[in-house]
């Protein structure tokens, strides 16, 4: 069958994309492996954060969030290398989400690989108008919206309001708003505003089973993240250490994170979403104006 195929062609994507950075992250840690391991950090308390951080994402939980928070805290990474960190030592675990994700939620084919390549094509091409917009202005609409959202969400879990549904992929006017969405959504990843709740948002408020936003949203990054993590392996601007931990202890939380996942019906996934979003949008709302308290 055609969907076969292109199913088949997404996921050989997938391996072939990773697989160019595993094998170029790789050569350039075996190479610097001693200056690696004089990084800061325990290996224990990495490979603990790891497991943490990718079950968490799994779920839709801003990793770039969690990380940044963390990594300053703790200060095991610098400031000069946080975004390059940020993106090398995800790589690989969201790719397997992707992979699980994809291969194991029922989607509908036409709605997935569209998205997909919109999100992928909005991340190289859009930026440069995004970054026109006051980019504080973005996190604040993006906060309140989210709260608002989890408002509408909560009514129709009380019956309401008619929101949410069953349908495995989009037709019609839906599906290409949704396109046109997905392509500033992946704008918004390139200038560091995650994308994962606005993604399960408008999954949701287009009548789509909630579960459905799990592949998309790691299959639209698992092809955009890799090309700028080769980029910042070649530079040298990255933590070594965690990337290569977290390249092996993160699947390992992914895949506990992906069977809870698939094993949710649809009512606990409503619920999931509505969590994810309160916890998204109170955190940009706390980060912009606390930043904006500290300027005064």
């Amino acid at each position: 069958m055609l969907k076969d195929y292109i199913l088949y062609i997404i996921l050989g994507g997938i391996i072939i994309v990773n697989g160019l950075f595993a094998v170029r992250f790789f050569i350039d840690y075996w190479k610097h492996r001693r200056e690696a391991k004089e990084e800061p950090g325990h290996p224990i308390l990495i490979c603990c954060s790891s497991f943490v951080l990718y079950f968490l994402s799994t779920f839709g939980v801003s990793d770039y969030a969690l990380s940044t928070a963390f990594y300053r805290a703790t200060k095991w990474v610098d400031d000069k290398k946080l975004p390059g960190t940020l993106n090398t030592q995800c790589v690989l675990p969201v790719a397997v989400m992707a992979l699980a994700y994809i291969n194991s939620i029922e989607v509908d084919i036409l709605t997935l690989v569209l998205c997909i390549v919109s999100q992928t094509l909005g991340s190289y091409i859009l930026p440069r108008f995004v970054v026109k917009f006051p980019i504080k202005i973005i996190r604040r609409v993006i906060g309140f919206g989210l709260l608002g959202a989890t408002v509408l969400i909560l009514l129709g879990k009380m019956n309401l309001l008619p929101i949410g549904g069953e349908l495995t992929g989009l037709t019609g006017i839906k599906l290409w708003v949704t396109v046109v969405l997905f392509a500033v959504f992946g704008a918004m990843n390139t200038i560091g505003i995650g994308s994962y709740p606005v993604t399960m948002l408008t999954v949701y408020a287009m009548g789509l089973n909630p579960v459905i936003a799990f592949p998309i949203m790691m299959g639209a990054c698992t092809f955009s993240v890799p090309v700028g993590s080769m980029e910042y392996v070649r530079l040298g601007q990255y933590a070594r250490k965690i990337t290569f931990i977290s390249s092996f202890v993160g699947i390992l939380g992914v895949l506990l994170a992906v069977f809870v996942v698939k094993s949710m019906n649809i009512s606990m996934l409503q619920w999931l979403v509505a969590a994810i979003l309160v916890y998204s949008g109170v955190t940009m709302l706390h980060q912009e104006y606390g930043r904006k308290k500290q300027q005064e």
